[in-house]
């Protein structure tokens, strides 16, 4: 289970900065907000309480530009950016995922299968993963690179289009 408290420590460093950019309306508050409501709906017990932390998750995230369905990222997920994060609902993203902004974790179109994605993966700006493809742990994934076959090999840098290992 997600620890929200550990999550909220990767945007704000102290209560008073996270007081300050609430104040401020700064983007890393919006984002943490939408973290929060998803966070949220995935640890209700009750379907309304569900159904409401949603409504509250979708509004905000339309505002962003984020669709990111319950119960794909595992605990630890960061998001720097805002703007054209698009996930589908059956990937599944291990633990300490950082989203640069501008990504897409999908299916290809075909079926409706969707990546697998190991723990402490870098996805840079503008990256695209897409299919039924597996991607190790510990893999950075450059900006702007498009994977549509599995990385197997944990640790390894992909950049490209498509996707290459360097």
């Amino acid at each position: 289970m997600t620890n929200i408290r550990s999550e909220k420590k990767l945007y704000f460093d102290s209560n008073a900065q996270y007081i300050k950019r609430k104040v401020t309306r700064e983007h890393e508050y919006y984002i943490w907000k939408f973290q929060y409501y998803l966070r949220k709906e995935e640890s209700a017990s009750n379907i309304l309480v569900q159904l409401w932390y949603r409504r509250k998750k979708n509004i905000l995230g339309t505002k962003l530009g984020f669709m990111i369905p319950a119960g794909v990222f595992d605990s630890g997920l960061h998001i720097w950016h805002y703007g054209g994060i698009i996930v589908n609902g059956y990937a599944k993203v291990g633990k300490n995922c950082i989203l640069h902004g501008d990504n897409c974790i999908g299916n290809n179109g075909m079926t409706l299968a969707a990546p697998k994605i190991g723990d402490n993966v870098d996805i840079g700006v503008g990256a695209k993963i897409i299919g039924d493809i597996t991607i190790a742990d510990n893999v950075k994934i450059g900006a702007g690179a498009v994977i549509v076959k599995s990385i197997t090999t944990p640790g390894v840098t992909v950049i490209g289009i498509p996707g290459r290992v360097i």
